[in-house]
Order: C-alpha cells, then sequence, then structure tokens
C-alpha cells in the first residue's frame, strides 16, 4: 500500500537519515522508533506511516504482517531567498524541500 508527502520543508539530506533507520521493518516496531527519536523528521514520517497503514486497512491488509518494503526521499522544490550582505550585494540561502514515498507490503504467513 501507498502514500505520499509532497513539499516537506526539510531537505532531503536530513530526511534521509530517519528514512534509512525505519526501512524493511516491521510497521509496529518502526512506529515505537519513530516515537523515541530525536529528529524532527520523525513526527511526519510517522504520519506518513500511519496512513500508508490506514490505506492498507481499507483494502483489507492485516497491520500485523505489513512491513515497509520502501521509503523513498526525493528532492522537492528549492525556493531561493536573498540574505543581505556587505557592500550592497546578497547571498542565496536556498530552502529546500522534499518528497516523500512509502510502499508496504505483507509478509507471507505460513
Amino acid at each position: 500500500m501507498k502514500a505520499f508527502l509532497k513539499n516537506y520543508r526539510q531537505s532531503p539530506r536530513k530526511v534521509r537519515l530517519v528514512a534509512g533507520l525505519i526501512k524493511g521493518k516491521n510497521v509496529m516496531q518502526a512506529i515505537v522508533e519513530l516515537d523515541f527519536l530525536a529528529k524532527r523528521a520523525g513526527l511526519p514520517i510517522k504520519k506518513l506511516l500511519l496512513s500508508a497503514v490506514a490505506n492498507a486497512k481499507e483494502k483489507g491488509m492485516e497491520a500485523n504482517n505489513l512491513f515497509i518494503k520502501e521509503l523513498r526521499v526525493d528532492k522537492g522544490i528549492t525556493m531561493k531567498r536573498m540574505m543581505p550582505a556587505a557592500m550592497g550585494s546578497g547571498h542565496r540561502i536556498n530552502k529546500r524541500t522534499s518528497h516523500l514515498n512509502i510502499l508496504l507490503a505483507e509478509k507471507k504467513v505460513k
């Protein structure tokens, strides 16, 4: 089951640190890890994960059997801003955004 978040206002480099921690893990285990994580990207990724779980339940999948098959963090738009600098010049500030895509799959129970 899929869910996505577009234009999240944090750089992809920082979001990928959190995404790498929970890739391939069981959904319940990932939620617990995200609760106690001291990174800002933890809360939006947790909300995205819960949204994907809700989508899976609508399709009739069992929440206990789900795991994170893919969590992709792509570069979003970059907002360009200016910071005043010496002698009337200006330096550019790039405010980066991220696109997050999550894909859950069901483990086969024997």
